[in-house]
């Protein structure tokens, strides 16, 4: 087949790197498409998905409502939260009603953590710092509380800090649903072909990490920040699972609500038919 490169971005995080390492590390074949990782933070991924830069792209599902000309969603390479999910921390143990009252660091307001945030407390006073900076804004004291995502929901009690609130919890207990964080998003001018292929290899790399999956989680330490084998293979079984390789119904009927009720709240501009690939 014809070579052809593809820009793939995903996030340097345990769960993306361990579904994107037969990819990286040439576990299986490409059939001639040559894939250029491009690894950000999720929010400096949804800012370029927003300018259509990448060809793939992991992306919150927050940040999918406002690329809807651009991107579809491939039906694998979910992170879903099922009953857990980014959580609101405190350096000294407080009620949501007393940290709303204050200023909560935030990973990015394109993140689903952020959505899930706004929806749970409504309006809130916040600051953008970089996802792996908020355990130390929060220990120094510079912000009262922060939003974890990625391994600081499973590290933040060896820093010392309070859980307020887990966010994925809540919305399972308010809808009965998991929390779909993130995606993988397409190019739709890709075609349907090229779409098909793409799509094809990327469920192949994460059944490849899944059916091997020791070797995959030691290619993933390296972007577990200090996290050792069993914590990172626990924040990747939280993250890879049955939701990764298909959203199935249960997945898809998520988003839709989700995305629903952040029309209906005004966190979003328009109401969104959600398109997969």
């Amino acid at each position: 087949m014809q070579s052809r490169e593809i820009s793939l971005g995903h996030s340097p995080d345990p769960d993306d790197a361990f579904m994107f390492y037969a990819l990286a590390a040439g576990k299986i074949d490409t059939g001639g498409l040559r894939f250029r990782h491009v690894i950000e933070d999720i929010e400096t991924l949804n800012r370029r998905a927003a300018n259509g830069e990448l060809d793939v792209t992991a992306i919150s599902i927050h940040a999918y409502a406002h690329v809807l000309d651009r991107y579809a969603l491939l039906t694998s390479g979910a992170s879903v939260g099922d009953n857990y999910g980014p959580m609101i921390v405190s350096r000294v143990a407080a009620s949501l009603e007393d940290i709303v009252k204050t200023c909560i660091a935030v990973p990015g307001t394109m993140t689903t953590a952020y959505l899930a945030l706004r929806l749970c407390v409504g309006e809130c006073d916040t600051v953008v710092i970089p996802f792996d900076k908020i355990m130390d804004a929060v220990e120094s004291g510079r912000v009262d509380a922060g939003l974890l995502i990625h391994e600081g929901q499973l590290t933040y009690e060896s820093r010392g800090l309070n859980k307020v609130i887990d966010l994925g919890e809540w919305w399972t207990a308010q809808t009965g649903l998991p929390l779909p964080l993130g995606g993988n998003a397409i190019k739709k001018s890709l075609g349907p072909e090229l779409i098909a292929r793409i799509s094809s290899l990327l469920r192949t790399s994460i059944e490849f990490g899944l059916a091997n999956r020791e070797e995959a989680v030691v290619h993933s330490m390296a972007y577990g920040r200090g996290m050792q084998k069993e914590l990172t293979d626990k924040f990747v079984g939280m993250y890879v699972n049955d939701y990764t390789i298909d959203y199935g119904q249960r997945g898809r009927d998520a988003i839709r609500l989700l995305l629903d009720r952040a029309w209906r709240a005004g966190l979003i501009p328009n109401p969104v038919e959600v398109e997969f690939a």
